[in-house]
């Protein structure tokens, strides 16, 4: 496998972002009602956000062979409690348990340190998701809060976990 190489997404990246964060939700959550327009609506949300170039939020992506394999977009100062919000990792699903997503959370931390060198990070996992959640906690998030979510793929409501890093630096190791 030819090395991964980590930059910063572009607006000509939407649309693989868009399918690849479409593959991800089709298998993560597949008890939800994802229909074949989820791809398209993935690409448009993508369009959107990768043309917003903004100091408060920023996505990187992880390409391999010219081909993006994963992606994380955080947005900062999100919460005054918990930090920047990690709104989104998905990595390929070829290149599971590889450290592709290990790496995507420290280049996240790295920008953040850099951006806001006192702010903690966190994001929320549905709790059906147990292999996210172990993941987390193996890059030493903790579980802070468990409530009910909204605005779910498909539609609806659904138990989520906050997991967070009062210190995001210890990602970078």
């Amino acid at each position: 496998m030819a090395p991964i190489r980590f930059r910063s997404a572009r607006p000509s990246d939407a649309r693989a972002v868009g399918l690849l964060h479409a593959d991800s939700w089709r298998r993560h959550y597949a008890d939800a009602s994802l229909d074949g327009e989820v791809g398209e609506e993935r690409i448009a949300v993508w369009t959107e956000r990768l043309s917003d170039v903004g100091a408060d939020l920023y996505t990187i992506v992880a390409e391999c062979d010219g081909v993006i394999v994963g992606f994380v977009h955080t947005r900062l100062d999100e919460d005054p409690t918990w930090g920047a919000l990690v709104d989104n990792l998905h990595v390929s699903f070829a290149l599971k348990r590889q450290g592709v997503g290990r790496a995507l959370l420290a280049e996240t931390a790295l920008v953040l340190v850099e951006r806001r060198p006192a702010s903690g990070l966190y994001l929320w996992v549905l709790q059906q998701n147990t292999a996210a959640q172990s993941f987390y906690l193996a890059q030493g998030g903790v579980c802070v809060e468990a409530t009910t979510r909204g605005s779910l793929p498909g539609g609806g409501s659904a138990s989520a976990l906050r997991f967070a890093w009062a210190n995001p630096s210890m990602l970078l190791n």
